[in-house]
């Protein structure tokens, strides 16, 4: 029999167990189902464009090993990076080796090249640099001689060489032939820039993917930094206390995760301190489209 006692020691074992739900929640990462698998992925994933590109010396390399060591500690798993990216992948490479090759990694690089058989020895190589025997993403960088390499990847995905196939642009100009071929390919994940300044992945990109099922991944979520400029001196508002962000880069980050077509962002950095602001964006609260109106209202208005 239910007693008073016993619904008076329930509603008092409420509230705590409501903090406990709400600790537990802000302590997961956010992360969003790929569509083509359903796998999830946490939404803070790390680029390595510019970063990454650095001659193996022992100081610099240390430092990128904490970079990477942060970016798993907080919960992230992909990593993307390209032979476009010079020394990206050597340096990937010996920092994920001096981690122990974390069981976590979700490895993503690029084939950039013409020719098949050249795209086949690029493929290998960038496995070699990065010390890991098989990708779980291949992706075309900025549509270099697609056709072709996209014929590779449906074989290599087929024959379990990699689990994920996609393709890349960060140029407006490509727009109209990604999106033609996000509409007519069995893509698993399409990459492209969109940041709060840079808008136009929301006119068809984003809506395309999420009517095909195509996961995406967000690069120049900064502007390549031009962001922060607007911001400068600039106090955060109290909507960024509402969604959790302690930084101006964390409030432009969050403004992207907001998009339900967003899979993933990758933000590059080379600093142990810029990896620990970025990450805090893998976690708490994920703003609604009210919300994001109101964080894009407030940028507008520096």
């Amino acid at each position: 029999m239910i007693t008073r006692r016993t619904l008076l020691g329930a509603a008092a074992t409420l509230p705590f167990l409501r903090h406990v739900a709400i600790t537990q929640a802000a302590a997961a990462p956010i992360t969003r189902p790929i569509p083509s698998s359903g796998e999830a992925l946490p939404v803070m994933g790390m680029g390595s464009s510019r970063t990454f590109d650095v001659a193996a010396d022992d100081a610099m390399i240390t430092q990128l090993t904490e970079v990477v060591r942060l970016f798993f500690a907080a919960g992230g798993t992909l990593i993307d990076s390209s032979p476009m990216y010079g020394e990206a992948e050597s340096a990937l490479g010996q920092v994920l080796a001096n981690l122990g090759m974390p069981e976590q990694l979700f490895a993503a690089t690029k084939v950039w090249t013409y020719g098949a058989e050249a795209g086949i020895e690029q493929m290998q190589e960038s496995s070699r640099r990065m010390r890991v025997p098989a990708f779980d993403l291949m992706q075309i960088h900025n549509l270099r001689d697609w056709k072709l390499h996209l014929q590779t990847l449906k074989q290599w995905k087929e024959q379990g060489k990699i689990r994920y196939l996609g393709i890349t642009t960060s140029h407006q100009r490509n727009h109209a032939e990604l999106e033609e071929i996000m509409r007519t390919e069995p893509l698993d994940f399409v990459q492209f820039s969109y940041n709060i300044e840079n808008r136009l992945a929301e006119e068809r990109l984003l809506p395309i993917a999420a009517d095909r099922g195509i996961a995406t991944i967000i690069n120049r979520p900064y502007q390549r930094g031009a962001l922060f400029a607007k911001s400068k001196g600039k106090e955060l508002p109290a909507l960024a206390q509402e969604l959790g962000c302690e930084s101006w880069g964390q409030f432009y980050l969050k403004w992207i995760i907001g998009h339900p077509a967003v899979t993933c962002l990758i933000p590059a950095t080379s600093k142990p301190k810029h990896m620990k602001d970025n990450m805090g964006a893998n976690f708490g609260p994920v703003p609604d489209a009210a919300q994001r109106a109101e964080m894009l209202r407030i940028f507008e208005s520096f």
